[in-house]
């Protein structure tokens, strides 16, 4: 396995997934830059999703959701608290960055993968996944460490971003149209702050 596949496995087989850094009970604000950029009963796709409660949430709104996640045991998380329902989410283990999608989606969900990808040719290949599988007109939202945000997460170093130079890595496939600033509470009380981005495809 890659490093970085061994590397997430190990994470979520030894920390409950209330006990790292980026938990949220309440998905906030990806559920709500979500409804208010994808139609009702949108495909929905989750990258880097794991054991996150968003899938849930998306569910319960009527999206049709597909997770992926580097990391099988996050997913496995995610699976045995849904029970049931999880059958009804397309589960995905993969590294985005050889991930080649067979089918397109409304809107492109991703809350902290992109800054992990310290190399430009780990973020060409994210964003080659990224125009294929959003259709034209849908809608990208991203969230990344913000500059002012932290230089690494679980042992490994990020990039951060503002607005402009997050904007810069999507264009010209996509097109911004809002950004918001925003601080995470950790579980252990810390903050994080986060730039969030959405993106329309043209």
């Amino acid at each position: 396995m890659p490093v970085s596949e061994n590397h997430w496995q190990e994470v979520y087989a030894r920390k409950d997934e209330t006990a790292v850094s980026w938990f949220q009970e309440l998905p906030s604000p990806s559920l709500e830059l979500i409804e208010a950029h994808a139609p009702p009963g949108a495909r929905i796709a989750d990258i880097g999703g794991g054991a996150s409660r968003l899938a849930d949430y998306l569910l319960d709104r009527g999206f049709r959701v597909t997770v992926l996640d580097i990391a099988e045991s996050a997913l496995a998380k995610a699976r045995a608290r849904l029970g049931e329902r999880a059958s009804k989410i397309t589960w995905i283990a993969a590294d985005i960055t050889r991930w080649q999608p067979s089918e397109t989606f409304d809107l492109w969900h991703d809350r902290a993968v992109f800054h992990f990808l310290t190399t430009p040719e780990d973020r060409q290949s994210y964003r080659r996944a990224m125009a294929a599988a959003v259709g034209r007109g849908g809608h990208a939202v991203i969230g990344t460490f913000a500059l002012d945000g932290p230089a690494q997460c679980s042992g490994l170093p990020v990039c951060r971003y503002d607005s402009q130079t997050l904007g810069a890595e999507f264009a010209p496939d996509f097109f911004p149209v809002g950004d918001w600033s925003v601080d995470h509470h950790t579980p252990g009380g810390g903050v994080q702050r986060f730039q969030f981005g959405v993106f329309r495809r043209v």
